[in-house]
């Protein structure tokens, strides 16, 4: 099977964002902090009420923030977006440090959790009704609160985000397998069927041999 058929999906790309504020501490849930991560899933599933779903990993630290709160921003990013969103959000842990430290491009949504203010062309907020456990991720089925629309500039789709933001991967000696998300190298002959990529946390189905 080819998995790279899965890459022509027209799904655009995302910053999910949680947070932990001062009231949710005192209802007995952890820090106050705020997180976010990038999804390719959003989608509307009912109209009235306005309902969306997303797909979150559950390795992702933002899954088990919104888990706790039942709360969440979507940041739709826009082309011109640089890769160094996707750094920030992406190829790291919010449970090892703040994603939003030096970060100023942010606004507050009314309830409480921060959205993208540059480089989006649109922000929704939700509070959860339903999980489902999709083994690998969580579905949450969320009704939408807060949306605005923040320009008129295209959402950044996987294929734009392959042709014209990540990196080219870099000619290298080292035999393994290449993540094709984000280019981690894998260095073994052969790849564990359950490996799972520190940077991106897609699984080996995403890697080819190098």
């Amino acid at each position: 099977m080819d998995t790279n058929a899965l890459f022509k999906i027209g799904y655009g790309l995302y910053v999910l964002t949680a947070g932990v504020n001062e009231d949710d501490v005192k209802s007995g849930l952890f820090k106050v902090k705020d997180n976010g991560c990038i999804i390719n899933t959003v989608m509307q599933v009912t109209s009235d009420p306005c309902m969306i779903a997303i797909a979150v990993n559950k390795k992702n630290y933002t899954n088990e923030m919104i888990q706790r709160t039942k709360k969440f921003n979507i940041s739709t990013l826009s082309e011109g977006t640089g890769f160094d969103i996707f750094k920030r959000f992406g190829y790291q842990s919010g449970r090892d440090l703040d994603k939003f430290e030096g970060f100023n491009n942010i606004k507050r949504s009314p309830n409480g959790v921060l959205y993208i203010s540059e480089n989006t062309n649109s922000f929704m907020s939700a509070y959860v009704k339903q999980e489902v456990d999709l083994g690998t991720h969580t579905m949450f089925i969320a009704q939408l609160v807060e949306a605005q629309c923040l320009s008129e500039i295209p959402t950044v789709t996987y294929d734009y985000y392959q042709k014209n933001i990540k990196p080219k991967p870099e000619k290298t000696e080292k035999k393994g397998w290449r993540c094709k998300i984000c280019n981690y190298i894998y260095e073994g002959e052969d790849l564990p069927s359950d490996f799972i990529c520190p940077w991106c946390k897609h699984g080996a189905a995403d890697f080819e041999r190098v």
